[in-house]
């Protein structure tokens, strides 16, 4: 049986933790086995759902730790400040993006998947401890590798990149892709020339039919 100073010296712990802990650490802390301080935090978090807390023991990046609950959102939201200055903008979120689904993955190759530099987004993502350097390339020049860090699966609630909602969920349906595969589709220049040649033989001979009027308008005229 657990011992019962367990799940209230757990819950202390994590209160102040700042970081996601692994539950190998909490069993040192409280002198309890790795399995028993896995089910306390289990069991603690079960009973919290059921309660409604506000809260929740989530368990993101090996670890576990508190954080509001998502159905508290709206007004978690009203506390927080809008426009501040550690929000990411539109580009660093993409090339976030692609570094935790292509990882690890080289500045090249994420400016390649972007189509536009990627150095002062990646050094940005970096300072905020979003993404680090895992590895270097094999092949000739062994580019710098980059890919996720813990952070980024503790800001985004993930316990690993495996989580990650399958790309397949974001992919338009064929026929949005047909649909717009037919809007960017090039005109070949031959039809371009052949419809431009049948839209000036139908000007001339909307011409020939109005000078046709104009002649046979004069000879009412004179007669």
């Amino acid at each position: 049986m657990t011992a019962d100073h367990i799940p209230p010296a757990v819950e202390a712990i994590l209160l102040v933790a700042e970081d996601p802990l692994p539950p190998e650490l909490l069993a040192q802390l409280v002198g309890a086995s790795t399995d028993e301080v896995v089910e306390v935090c289990e069991t603690l978090a079960r009973e919290y759902e059921v309660d409604g807390r506000g809260f929740i023991l989530a368990k993101v990046a090996g670890g576990y730790r508190y954080q509001t609950a998502t159905e508290q959102a709206p007004y978690v939201e009203r506390y927080v400040l809008d426009g501040q200055s550690s929000r990411l903008s539109a580009a660093a979120l993409e090339t976030l993006a692609v570094v935790a689904y292509k990882q690890p993955v080289s500045r090249n190759q994420i400016a390649s998947i972007r189509g536009v530099n990627v150095d002062g987004v990646m050094r940005t993502l970096q300072q905020r401890g979003y993404v680090d350097e895992v590895a270097r390339d094999p092949g000739p020049g062994q580019a710098v590798l980059y890919g996720t860090t813990p952070s980024f699966l503790e800001r985004m609630g993930l316990d690993s990149v495996s989580d990650l909602p399958p790309l397949g969920e974001f992919f338009p349906g064929s026929d949005v892709v047909e649909a717009l595969e037919r809007g960017l589709r090039v005109v070949p220049d031959d039809e371009v020339i052949a419809e431009a040649g049948s839209d000036a033989e139908a000007d001339s001979d909307a011409e020939a039919d109005t000078s046709a009027e104009a002649e046979t308008d004069a000879e009412v005229d004179g007669s």
